[in-house]
């Protein structure tokens, strides 16, 4: 939804390599093993099982309709800091999260930049959440160019090492794309036909997210609505689409396409801001009314994001990562202890 100026405005990015992040990872993942509760509560994968789509809705194993709660990381090239044992210990255990949403960017110093590098720490992080009992979602994180088809080859082989790896596991969600702008959803249908035979061929039975047309809005952005989508769905099972929206920006019309749709499709928010889409200006008022229609439709979401920029989108506290502290609210900024207290629900 942000263009790529505004995106890089939000982004203080770190000087750690990728290299030193996977041997941070490594390290801190250890010292959370030992900082774990003795005593530990089930799990949302415990209690849920291999989630699946029933109807419209994201459904435990058995078939109930569920709700999972959570956080989307940063890019993982950025703020590799806030992606720690310890952190991700915080999230399970203290914010009681039920989903970690992993965003690999195809570009902007992401994956095509070094391809093993990357997917070895998205698979570091797929396990690092698996460990401490959540969902995860592999997101495939598209920006720009709009068309998902100029970045096909990667993401075909990105998908294809992934989905090897975790083809055992009950709890990833695979998002095969973030925002396409400016091209149809016919174009995007296309994509998505594409890419989910590579997942399914390794992996047949796990929830596959795809994007929606103007940044993953259904087409709202652009002054169109969900009836494209409705009318010629993905010929593929066990799917649901995306839908983003920043609170301060995203009014009545963003929310009446999410009633609507959800009320004909599965849908999952990936994506969410308590602010603008450039980060700054949170306006909590607004985002309840986003997060009480999400509970009352059953609808699963992950916020943005995990990390300690300056911008207010992000929860903890600039420095904050660094210092390696993450539990409680001491550390977090104000969309922290927010979203906090609605993940905890």
């Amino acid at each position: 939804m942000r263009s790529l100026i505004s995106r890089g405005r939000w982004v203080m990015r770190s000087s750690l390599t990728l290299a030193a992040t996977l041997s941070l990872l490594s390290a801190t993942a250890a010292h959370g093993e030992e900082n774990r509760p003795a005593a530990k509560a089930v799990t949302p994968v415990q209690a849920y099982g291999k989630v699946r789509v029933c109807g419209t809705y994201l459904c435990s194993a058995s078939g109930k309709p569920i709700q999972l709660r959570g956080m989307s990381t940063h890019g993982t090239q950025w703020y590799p800091h806030c992606l720690t044992g310890p952190a991700l210990d915080a999230l399970a255990y203290d914010w009681k999260a039920g989903v970690l949403r992993v965003s690999t960017y195809a570009r902007e110093g992401g994956y095509s930049s070094d391809p093993k590098k990357f997917t070895d720490l998205t698979n570091r992080l797929v396990d690092m959440a698996t460990a401490r009992g959540m969902y995860v979602i592999v997101d495939w994180h598209t920006i720009h160019p709009g068309d998902p088809h100029e970045d096909l080859t990667n993401a075909l082989k990105f998908f294809k090492d992934v989905a090897e790896r975790h083809k055992g596991k009950s709890n990833v969600i695979y998002e095969i794309a973030n925002e396409p702008h400016h091209v149809p959803w016919a174009t995007i249908k296309r994509y998505a036909e594409r890419v989910i035979p590579v997942i399914r061929s390794r992996d047949p039975d796990s929830v596959i997210l795809v994007p929606t047309p103007a940044w993953a809005t259904f087409g709202v952005a652009l002054h169109t609505d969900e009836r494209d989508v409705v009318a010629n769905p993905v010929r593929a099972t066990n799917i649901m689409y995306t839908f983003h929206f920043y609170a301060s920006v995203a009014g009545k019309p963003f929310r009446s396409a999410l009633e609507r749709a959800s009320a004909k499709l599965p849908v999952f928010v990936t994506e969410w801001g308590t602010a603008s889409w450039a980060g700054m200006g949170n306006d909590f008022a607004k985002a309840q009314e986003w997060v009480d229609l999400m509970a009352r439709k059953k609808i699963s979401w992950t916020k943005w994001s995990y990390s300690d920029s300056y911008r207010d989108l992000s929860v903890f506290k600039q420095g904050a990562c660094k210092a390696g502290k993450f539990a409680g609210t001491r550390v977090l900024k104000p969309s922290g202890v927010w979203v906090r207290e609605r993940i905890r629900g």
